[in-house]
């Protein structure tokens, strides 16, 4: 970790319009939760659909999406990135930070609602299992979009197409994709913890594990690799 770098991420980062722009998105989140849970119907009901269709479906690969790409992918459209490249730090110790920051805001943004709604429902051990989720799978999510914006020009349009068609379209048809699924190896991680009617994972507990940290550990050692060549390219031109 490097201070400086990681208070100059978080300054921009919070300081850009569309992090703000996802705040509705947690809100819905917790409103959503509220008004099922006021029309009286058991969590076991709603939590499902609410839980997994909606928190970790949508909200927390969203928010990691924007966040994950935006530590480090805007510093590279507007050329900025060449200021820290220039600095004598090890290319690990940017992707570490920029990868730190990014995961704890979106646990922020991510599992703290899910940790509330966790609570609406009545279930605190749910609750602290929701929250070691969202962190978990905040993680999982940033280091694959950090990577995404070293490797692409169009990281957020790559990652909505993992999101999206893989995790979403495939995983429904296919279950087979569902073991290179970020969204079921959380489902099934919090389901682990905190076994419930409310969510259930598709994917053994065992797997789960090992791959959120094969996705964890690959896509970090890439992206540090990758911004190494970017660093070469950038020297020599």
């Amino acid at each position: 970790m490097n201070a400086t770098v990681a208070m100059i991420t978080t300054r921009g980062l919070l300081g850009r319009r569309r992090i703000w722009l996802l705040v509705p998105l947690p809100l819905l989140l917790i409103g959503l939760t509220l008004i099922v849970k006021a029309f009286g119907p058991a969590p076991a009901e709603w939590g499902e659909g609410v839980i997994g269709g909606l928190g970790f479906s949508a909200v927390l690969p969203v928010i990691a999406l924007i966040i994950g790409t935006g530590v480090l992918g805007s510093e590279i459209d507007d050329g900025t990135i060449t200021h820290i490249l220039s600095k004598p730090l090890p290319r690990s110790e940017i992707i570490l930070t920029k990868l730190a920051v990014a995961t704890g805001v979106t646990a922020v943004f991510a599992g703290v609602p899910l940790f509330v709604v966790g609570l609406i429902a009545g279930e605190p051990p749910l609750a602290f299992a929701l929250f070691v989720g969202g962190v978990i799978g905040s993680l999982a999510y940033c280091s694959l979009f950090v990577l995404l914006s070293v490797l692409s020009r169009r990281p957020v349009l790559v990652g909505l197409a993992y999101v999206v068609l893989w995790e979403g379209v495939l995983g429904n048809i296919l279950t087979g994709t569902q073991k290179l699924s970020i969204q079921q190896y959380v489902q099934a991680i919090v389901d682990w913890l905190a076994p419930t009617d409310l969510l259930h994972g598709n994917v053994a507990v065992p797997l789960s594990l090992v791959m959120a940290a094969v996705f964890t550990l690959a896509s970090t050692l890439y992206a540090i690799q990758r911004l190494r060549t970017l660093s070469i390219a950038g020297e020599t031109g």
